[in-house]
């Protein structure tokens, strides 16, 4: 049991919501936009955490110094922002999730390193995010996580001590982030793991492997 817990921080992409379907389209386009045919989903998705960069390296094995790469990411940032939502939609068992917090008075909200360029449409389109007490993405503070200011402001904002908040990511980042600013840590084994990711290596207070595992382990009442 996570005793004296009262609220709940979620990352986002791979965390809260699916979003590798409209983040590898947006990748593909650019190939099909140069001519080249399109690599599908099942290779985009285990990099899906990793952003434009990862996106840009499966797509044309091309790595940030490239004297192309800042031209092509913006390409991806437009292609991106134009579908944010298409078949982007909130992990099965999210919802309930959110239901049991209600239901058992906890609060959440949500801790990103996507930009407020893309977080906040994407908020404003799912009307199940739209209900976060705070959403802080990765410009909203000075620092991105692995940094714990995300989450420190967050906790600020919800008007929580760290002693009473959990921390839910899918990346070794966000529990990094979450340990340096004090509160449990969760990693969730159905995100975007990439290739060599051990989550039994990253020093999570627990491991779950579909969001409702989350249920048991929250206080009740």
């Amino acid at each position: 049991m996570l005793s004296n817990i009262r609220a709940v921080l979620f990352d986002l992409d791979g965390t809260l919501i699916d979003s590798a379907p409209d983040l590898g389209a947006a990748a593909d386009q650019l190939r099909i936009d140069k001519g080249l045919a399109p690599l599908g989903l099942s290779l985009y998705r285990p990099h899906t955490g990793t952003g434009a960069r990862g996106m840009l390296k499966i797509a044309f094995q091309m790595e940030p110094d490239h004297p192309e790469f800042m031209d092509l990411r913006e390409a991806f940032f437009r292609n991106y922002e134009d579908n944010l939502v298409v078949h982007t939609a909130p992990f099965d068992g999210v919802s309930e999730l959110i239901d049991q917090l209600n239901l058992r008075g906890l609060e959440w909200g949500i801790v990103t390193n996507k930009s407020e360029r893309f977080t906040n449409p994407i908020v404003g389109k799912i009307p199940l995010l739209s209900k976060a007490k705070t959403v802080i993405s990765g410009d909203t503070t000075p620092h991105a996580k692995p940094h714990p200011e995300p989450i420190f402001e967050a906790m600020r904002r919800m008007g929580f001590s760290p002693q009473e908040c959990v921390y839910i990511g899918d990346d070794e980042r966000d529990i990094v982030a979450g340990k340096a600013a004090g509160v449990k840590t969760i990693a969730a084994g159905y995100g975007y793991l990439g290739d060599k990711a051990d989550i039994d290596q990253w020093g999570a207070d627990l491991n779950i492997y579909s969001p409702l595992e989350i249920v048991k382990w929250l206080p009740k009442s």
